[in-house]
């Protein structure tokens, strides 16, 4: 079967629409191939830069670099600093002087670990902190550093080593005291969520560019997620396996949260294809509408500095996504 099967011309034609610069840019990119310093690609990405979106972003940024508050990046959720970071790298946003300023803010939250914490440390003792949990917000800064091309940044490969020297290997995973609320309740022994959130980091890694270490992190991962057939890691009292059903509500931004659209998408980018990821790629081809279009059915809209998409109604974003995912899958 061809992923182009999927794909009506009508909406093709949708996610190229100006009114999304940032949709437009990646459609150029992830489902038609064009290269990244292609005139069409830099011209949507120009575009991106006085969108509706990223203007509004930027309009709430402090002149230092942060957004609400100087000592803390993550709070309050979807207004702070490390939320807009990951809003502005997933729209495709250029790197800029704003851009550099506000990271520059999040390496004050870095701990000599090279572990990222919610809040600056104000003493040695805390810069030293041996706390290690907390992978998808160090998934998510590592995602939004190497979108913005400051991987090669000393301090980014701190990040990286620490990811890498915290891994859990037998069990697959990195420790969080957020979970699991209940093990009995699930097949995971280590966060699940999170990893997902470093594993798409390391996904943005370009192969050349990953170290062995990271090679067989990813591989652990992808085997893991593959054995929990992606969104059924939840555990019934009798031993069998259960859905994890906010997973099959797709949406974006996630943030901290995930779903098995993000998964795939990951599995996607990493070129993975197994038969344990036919009932997610049903459940995907499940959801496209008559017309072509996905449902965006999760939302933090009224929370963030501007609204992306509506809820319930048909998301370029959502779209966009299944669609990579099914020519990912079916090549």
């Amino acid at each position: 079967m061809s992923w182009r099967t999927y794909l009506q011309k009508s909406v093709l034609e949708w996610l190229l629409e100006q009114d999304n610069p940032s949709v437009r840019f990646w459609t150029l990119q992830q489902l038609l191939d064009y290269p990244v310093n292609s005139s069409e690609v830099l011209n949507a990405q120009d575009m991106i830069m006085e969108s509706h979106t990223v203007k509004e972003i930027l309009r709430n940024q402090e002149q230092e670099g942060y957004w609400v508050h100087e000592e803390d990046m993550y709070l309050p959720k979807y207004k702070a600093t490390t939320h807009q970071l990951l809003i502005l790298s997933e729209h495709g946003c250029r790197r800029t002087s704003d851009i550099d300023k506000a990271l520059e803010q999040v390496f004050r939250f870095q701990r000599r670990s090279g572990h990222f914490l919610t809040k600056i440390p104000k003493t040695e003792k805390g810069r030293a902190s041996k706390i290690t949990d907390g992978c998808c917000l160090d998934g998510n800064v590592l995602n939004y550093m190497i979108r913005f091309d400051y991987l090669e940044d000393s301090r980014v490969q701190y990040l990286v080593d620490f990811l890498v020297d915290d891994h859990i290997g037998d069990d697959a995973g990195w420790k969080c005291r957020a979970f699991p609320i209940n093990p009995d309740a699930v097949f995971p022994v280590n966060c699940y969520m999170g990893a997902v959130k470093v594993l798409k980091a390391f996904s943005l890694i370009s192969e050349s560019d990953r170290t062995d270490a990271v090679r067989q992190i990813i591989k652990r991962e992808v085997e893991n997620i593959l054995e929990n057939r992606i969104y059924r890691y939840l555990r019934n009292s009798d031993g069998s396996r259960k859905d994890k059903a906010g997973w099959k509500r797709f949406g974006f931004p996630l943030f901290y949260q995930s779903d098995l659209l993000e998964v795939l998408e990951v599995l996607a980018r990493l070129g993975i294809r197994d038969s344990r990821m036919e009932d997610s790629i049903r459940y995907v081809e499940s959801l496209q509408r008559k017309d072509g279009k996905w449902i965006l059915k999760d939302s933090f809209n009224g929370k963030m500095w501007v609204d992306i998409d509506e809820k319930k109604k048909p998301s370029k974003w959502i779209t966009l996504k299944a669609l990579y995912v099914l020519k990912g899958y079916y090549g």
